[in-house]
């Protein structure tokens, strides 16, 4: 398997993924232009995706879908909910509710807790390599964590700082609230605490996602998983913090 995140954070968010036979998005949130530069960049060809799996509604995940599905017409994958609310201009789309197997690649679809009418994360299997896709989402349900352990790549979020949040923010009241509850984002603790329950002898490496410009650093989210580990006796240095306007290199796994 290989990846590459295009772009994280809350101005928009998309990530490439390729076995030997399926090249997949997850999400196109920046402008259309944007992601074919960023592809051809990874000398990836637009025309080479097949599919592109939606986790929910917000712009700032779906902004260049309509342009992209227009102009390479891949196969679109989300729920009846995302698509409504997202108000795609899709004529057809591919109902994922459960696993799905293609070919070489099988996507395990995870609910997740964000105010939308539906959110999903996903994990890629392919052989006995797996990547994690979970962001937006206020919290994540113990019944998922048997499916999330001991993953090969993890692309994590790691939303806010709460300190940051509350005491420096110029987010009004209720918009705080709303972040740091139960259908909003995984602070840099949560996003912590889950990566220490998660990460096995399998997982090689780790990407801090969706990082707020406002209310989180580089800085903080990194050292808030270290310092986690530590605390842990967990022993993990390939951590890789995302960014909103670069795209990572190519990573094989």
């Amino acid at each position: 398997m290989k990846l590459a995140v295009l772009a994280s954070g809350s101005k928009g968010n998309c990530t490439y993924i390729s076995t030997d036979k399926h090249h997949i998005l997850v999400d196109i949130g920046t402008s259309s232009l944007s992601i074919e530069k960023k592809l051809r960049n990874l000398h990836v060809e637009p025309s080479s995706i097949d599919s592109i799996f939606v986790t929910h509604a917000h712009t700032d995940h779906t902004a260049g879908i309509n342009v992209f599905m227009k102009k390479y017409h891949p196969k679109i994958y989300m729920t009846e909910n995302i698509c409504k609310e997202a108000k795609l201009k899709v004529d057809d789309y591919i109902e994922l509710t459960k696993v799905l197997t293609l070919d070489d690649l099988t996507i395990i679809p995870i609910p997740t807790s964000h105010d939308a009418k539906d959110s999903r994360g996903y994990i890629f299997e392919s052989g006995d390599k797996s990547i994690v896709y979970l962001t937006d989402t206020g919290y994540i349900g113990e019944k998922y964590y048997s499916l999330l352990k001991n993953r090969t790549i993890y692309i994590m979020e790691s939303n806010h700082d709460i300190e940051l949040l509350m005491n420096n923010s110029h987010y009004p009241h209720h918009v705080k609230m709303r972040i740091l509850g139960d259908s909003g984002h995984l602070s840099n603790k949560d996003c912590a605490l889950y990566l220490s329950k998660f990460i096995g002898p399998n997982s090689k490496k780790i990407f801090l996602a969706h990082l707020s410009e406002e209310n989180n650093t580089p800085a903080l989210a990194y050292n808030n998983v270290k310092e986690t580990f530590t605390r842990k006796n967990i022993s993990f240095d390939d951590i890789e913090i995302l960014d909103q306007k670069n795209a990572t290199e190519m990573v094989e796994v």
